[in-house]
């Protein structure tokens, strides 16, 4: 199965205006970056994809297994040994955050290190991206460092996030 039209952009503009004495100052910023990935799993390759929209209970989590324990679109098993692009998004509609990061054990911690979470308010998304020159990207080590934990922040409501990895298999 061949993994084609893999590419992840994000992009931010923004224009700062003041007014002058004889007119209107004007400073435009940008900043975009983008990954276009062929099929494969060296520098600027990917032959894998996951994504799901998932819910989770209130106060609840959960672990994503990033090898071996994760089904894709046909039913595949998908073992990823790289990870090249990860985009998280929290439901608008949420009460709660979805705080993405530090599992208990196992954790996948190339990204996120050991303790470190990641936040995301309700409507909220965190995009991550390779180089596309980057043959390496985030390690996963199946069974020692391969647990992706997203929990939700309270009680009370559940909270519903979509997430979509591209990586490779080896």
């Amino acid at each position: 199965m061949a993994l084609s039209g893999t590419l992840l952009a994000v992009s931010a503009s923004a224009e700062l205006s003041s007014s002058l004495d004889l007119g209107t100052g004007r400073a435009p910023q940008s900043l975009a970056r983008k990954m276009q990935l062929a099929d494969g799993t060296g520098a600027g390759a990917a032959d894998l994809v996951w994504s799901d929209r998932r819910t989770i209970a209130a106060s609840g989590s959960e672990d994503l297994d990033l090898a071996g324990a994760l089904t894709d679109a046909f039913g595949a098993t998908v073992t990823f040994a790289r990870i090249k692009g990860l985009v998280i998004a929290a439901a608008a509609a949420n009460t709660n955050n979805v705080v993405v990061g530090a599992a208990s054990a196992t954790q996948w911690a190339t990204l996120f290190n050991a303790a470190g979470t990641v936040t995301l308010r309700p409507g909220a998304f965190l995009a991550v991206g390779t180089g596309e020159a980057d043959a390496t990207g985030y390690a996963v080590t199946a069974s020692t460092g391969d647990l992706l934990k997203v929990a939700n922040s309270s009680s009370g409501t559940g909270v519903t996030y979509d997430i979509h990895i591209i990586g490779a298999s080896a």
